[in-house]
């Protein structure tokens, strides 16, 4: 018999009750660090004051009006990324999965405004994540996200991870776009060298193509850097945006520049929720702390000393793990022992992770950790990876 809530999550059996700071409260009192930070949403911890405050100062005002009228809280949030990045012009969704349906439809828009729509093809890479809907599906193109699904939306490619000759070979007449992730999440946490995403760049340069960036696991100060592309020093034409910017609360965005945005006119794109001033007054109090370069600093500082403790600890436990990938507070342990053995093992030492592909186990921890509450989780990853050894040699016994 179904269950009420359609069964599409493999749920581990743990109800959180409360969090504050990196630490959140089963409902029978166990209290788990929590390095996962909800897949790398709650950039600033659980119920952070700031972010706690402006969201029931704005609950107490108004909720929700659509975008029918103005809404001050999304124009001053818009202003601040603008300022703060490449873009000339935002518009706000709800999720990450919204902002890649909007990326796509500005791309194709862009070509037949220019009297060029046989341009329709976007090109993206194996191993990428950009959301549950038919265009993330179609972008993302793997058989775990696509089977069953079809027929799938047309007009999309894929070329090997970091394979650069491969996706020069891609670009037709008909391409309008090539998507990637600087850093993929949900595919192993894997970073383009910033060399190699120059070049994508300059590729598309050269081909007259859109680049559109899926910054939305590895945006928003997880890299160390407001955003992930700002260390290969290059910028996109568009650029999608979620999960850290509303902090927890649902929000999401998409970026772009003047030129790229420009067959998107009134009628042509439109959202209920979007943008509303609850979502956008939250987003506002997350850029304010984020955005600012000292606390970016300090990111760098705790991603170096977790980095370094992961090292000794993958050193220290040869046998389960293999390598410390990924970049920033947007690390990876790649597993030698099977993941779901880590993982639980983590839970049983009281410590959230979150899994991804080719064996590696996420570490997303709130931006704001503190050093403690690193030298903890190290604590508690050095218990579960012996928790694992002992099971590795009872098993072989």
């Amino acid at each position: 018999m179904i269950t009420t809530v359609l069964p599409t999550y493999n749920r581990a059996p743990l109800n959180f009750v409360k969090g504050e700071g990196s630490w959140v409260t089963e409902a029978d009192g166990r209290r788990f660090l929590d390095m996962g930070a909800g897949i790398a949403v709650n950039v600033l911890g659980h119920a952070h004051p700031a972010l706690v405050d402006a969201l029931t100062t704005q609950a107490n005002a108004i909720w929700h009006v659509s975008n029918l009228y103005q809404i001050p809280q999304q124009q001053a949030l818009a202003d601040k990324l603008v300022d703060a990045s490449f873009a000339d012009t935002v518009f706000f969704t709800n999720s990450g999965t919204e902002s890649c349906e909007l990326a796509v439809k500005m791309a194709r828009k862009y070509w037949y405004e220019k009297g060029q729509p046989e341009k329709t093809d976007i090109i993206g890479f194996e191993g990428a994540f950009h959301g549950r809907s038919s265009a993330g599906i179609a972008a993302a193109g793997s058989e775990k996200m696509t089977k069953g699904f079809g027929p799938l939306l047309p007009g999309f490619k894929h070329v090997p991870w970091g394979d650069l000759d491969a996706l020069q070979a891609a670009i037709t007449e008909t391409t309008a776009a090539v998507i990637l992730e600087p850093v993929q999440g949900e595919g192993g946490i894997r970073p383009m060298e910033d060399a190699d995403l120059r070049a994508v760049r300059a590729i598309c340069d050269e081909a007259g193509v859109l680049l559109i960036l899926d910054e939305v696991q590895c945006g928003v100060g997880r890299t160390g850097k407001l955003f992930a592309h700002e260390w290969a020093g290059i910028t996109p034409d568009i650029m999608m945006v979620a999960k850290g910017i509303g902090g927890g609360f649902p929000l999401g965005a998409v970026l772009a520049t003047e030129e790229a945005a420009s067959g998107m006119v009134a009628g042509t794109h439109g959202s209920t929720y979007g943008g509303n001033p609850l979502a956008c007054s939250v987003g506002n109090a997350v850029m304010d702390i984020v955005a600012d370069p000292a606390f970016l600093a300090e990111v760098n500082r705790k991603s170096g000393l977790l980095r370094q403790k992961l090292e000794g600890l993958v050193a220290a436990h040869p046998d389960v793990f293999e390598a410390v990938r990924g970049t920033g507070l947007m690390l990876g342990l790649k597993c030698k022992a099977p993941q779901g053995n880590v993982l639980q093992a983590a839970y049983d030492a009281d410590l959230i992770t979150i899994p991804a592909a080719d064996n590696v186990i996420r570490l997303l921890p709130a931006l704001n950790i503190t050093d403690e509450d690193i030298n903890e989780a190290l604590t508690r990853l050095d218990a579960a990876a012996t928790a694992v050894e002992h099971s590795l040699e009872g098993q072989a016994q």
